[in-house]
């Protein structure tokens, strides 16, 4: 079936529309940057050949994903199916410190949420260890006396 020209103008208008997709006027926040998804030059200044590379890993994940879909959804299956990423997400979650890395967030954590335990038990058993050693010594001016 032939298309008039009127059909092949609107679309290679709706063509254009689509390749040039306008995005929504996004006004930056005084605190933050613009995300990167929205910067118009990595939106639409992105070289052919960055787009081949794109589409290339796009099918290429989503013929593993087909794969992945057929072996989990065969009727007749008998064996388990090995995925590699799940394994690997697997022994992540039960072994988290074989893959620990050592960042801006873990060192805030570190400093802000351990070293002050550490700081006041040492602060509490030297306050209380001093006391204690006045108290043998008859040293210690007991305030707020009781039986007076």
């Amino acid at each position: 079936m032939a298309m008039t020209r009127k059909q092949r103008e609107t679309s290679s208008v709706l063509a254009e529309a689509l390749d040039r997709t306008v995005m929504a006027d996004y006004r930056e926040a005084p605190l933050a940057t613009r995300p990167k998804t929205l910067d118009p030059n990595e939106y639409f200044n992105l070289s052919p050949e960055y787009r081949r590379a794109e589409g290339d890993r796009a099918a290429l994940r989503a013929n593993l994903k087909r794969q992945y879909q057929l072996q989990l959804n065969n009727p007749h299956r008998k064996e388990l199916i090995h995925d590699p990423a799940v394994t690997k997400w697997v022994y992540a979650r039960g072994n988290p410190y074989n893959n620990f890395r050592v960042t801006k967030k873990t060192s805030l954590l570190s400093m802000f949420g351990i070293v002050p335990v550490f700081v006041l038990y040492y602060i509490f058993k030297t306050d209380r260890a001093n006391r204690e050693q006045r108290i043998k010594d008859g040293t210690l001016v007991r305030k707020f006396s009781m039986s007076s």
